[in-house]
């Protein structure tokens, strides 16, 4: 087998920024990230050349001293192939199936809704537990009946479109937004595998900023702690009087201080829905 190189970074809390600016601008290719239940985040890069990443290193250890790095030899592998492999159906709640375009007419889960996801750099597959859990809040809300059709949502960092899409399957209308422009060409992509029409759900490059002005039924926010807690206001103030907002993408150790900033926006204590290490807050 051909042999690939990978650099290997674990960083802080108070890191995170510094290390993705520096990725940013030196790794146009692109890299994985992987929030871990310390608080901290892994970051790796593969590339064929390790002199490259030998020179990486090298920057990211003066300009972030702080991190962990680890540099070592792996096999290539078929990443198609090893999609594949990895993309398992998730089923999440009562309702929902998450599954790929080659299982898509499985008839394995034919009492519950599928939607359908086009794996890309992992903007949300249903295979992380904050995907799942956001999902299994959904479908627990169209169970109770506090979501319906006709309903209008807001899917802050929609990543690959997954939740929106949800709603979409149960008549809700709304829109998606995130600041990556490919996880936006991914969430287009999955819209359309989907066959959800573009007015029923539209797509766009922008945060909370571009709806400002503006209130929503539902309001979904898989992002990371950070974000949700200096976006609180705005976030809230996108919730309808009698809306329901639901916050994930946080830790349980993390979750204490979001909430606390919720509540400082006027927000009553959260009902909290925990899976492992990783938690979402539900106003409802």
């Amino acid at each position: 087998m051909k042999q690939i190189y990978r650099l290997e970074i674990v960083a802080q809390e108070d890191a995170y920024d510094r290390v993705c600016g520096l990725l940013a601008l030196e790794v146009s290719f692109g890299w994985e990230e992987e929030n871990l239940p310390t608080g901290e985040t892994r970051f790796r890069i593969h590339c064929e050349q390790e002199s490259y990443l030998s020179d990486l290193q090298d920057r990211i250890r003066r300009a972030v001293p702080d991190v962990c790095q680890t540099l070592s030899a792996v096999e290539e592998k078929d990443w198609v192939d090893a999609w594949k492999q990895f993309f398992t159906p998730v089923c999440c709640g009562s309702r929902f199936v998450v599954l790929p375009p080659w299982l898509a007419d499985s008839p394995e889960f034919a009492e519950r809704t599928p939607i359908i996801i086009e794996p890309k750099s992992a903007f949300g597959t249903g295979h992380h537990a904050t995907t799942a859990l956001c999902l299994r809040v959904i479908s627990d809300l169209l169970d109770e009946g506090r979501l319906a059709a006709g309903q209008r949502f807001l899917d802050l960092g929609t990543g690959s479109g997954v939740l929106g899409i949800g709603c979409c399957k149960y008549g809700l209308r709304g829109e998606g937004l995130d600041i990556d422009p490919l996880a936006v060409d991914n969430a287009l992509e999955n819209r359309e595998l989907n066959r959800i029409a573009p007015e029923a759900f539209t797509i766009g490059a922008g945060s909370i900023e571009a709806v400002k002005g503006r209130t929503f039924d539902l309001v979904l926010a898989n992002i990371l702690a950070r974000p949700l807690t200096e976006m609180a206001p705005d976030i809230v103030a996108a919730r309808a009087a009698d809306g329901a907002l639901v916050l994930s993408g946080l830790l349980v150790i993390q979750a204490d201080g979001v909430e606390a900033a919720y509540r400082a926006c006027g927000l009553p204590e959260a009902r909290r829905i925990i899976d492992g290490e990783w938690c979402a807050l539900v106003w409802a």
